[in-house]
């Protein structure tokens, strides 16, 4: 099974970067990266020292329900590019470990499913959890701040 990665999409990057709500009705905020661990949910990539980035409530979710988390996330100011997809994303690689979590096609935690994986394990376990029939996508979270990081699919 190929794994894909799905970054925050161009709709809702653009929407924030030209100031729009963010998950909480609040517009993002606005700092300048210290080059110290600043992923960018779009690109899936680090945001440079001295580059400004936007901080905003984000719910990668399409419907608000109980197991629709919504957390702070970090995205550069300026235009990147979407992250491919098909690619190891940066941010995946630089941690020690990561959260993952499965979740259902209604878009429901499946009980059981959540691990912390060390780096090097990460595309395994994603894999083991999408073969599962209960399993549509899995969510990388940090093991810190448990910030979401990107959705994991299986083509």
């Amino acid at each position: 099974m190929s794994l894909r990665y799905i970054p925050m999409s161009d709709e809702d990057a653009r929407r924030m970067r030209d100031g729009g709500p963010d998950a909480y009705g609040n517009g993002p905020e606005r700092q300048i990266s210290d080059g110290a661990g600043v992923p960018c949910r779009h690109c899936l990539d680090y945001v440079e020292a001295g580059a400004p980035y936007l901080i905003f409530a984000f719910r990668p979710f399409s419907t608000v329900q109980p197991y629709a988390e919504t957390g702070p996330v970090f995205m550069h100011a300026d235009a990147c590019p979407k992250h491919d997809g098909e690619s190891l994303p940066p941010i995946l690689g630089s941690r020690e470990n990561y959260l993952l979590r499965g979740y259902g096609k209604d878009e429901r935690i499946v009980y059981g499913t959540g691990d912390v994986v060390a780096r090097e394990e990460l595309e395994i376990r994603a894999r083991e959890l999408l073969a599962r029939p209960d399993v549509a996508a899995v969510h990388v979270r940090s093991t810190r701040y448990n910030c979401y990081q990107c959705r994991i699919v299986g083509v």
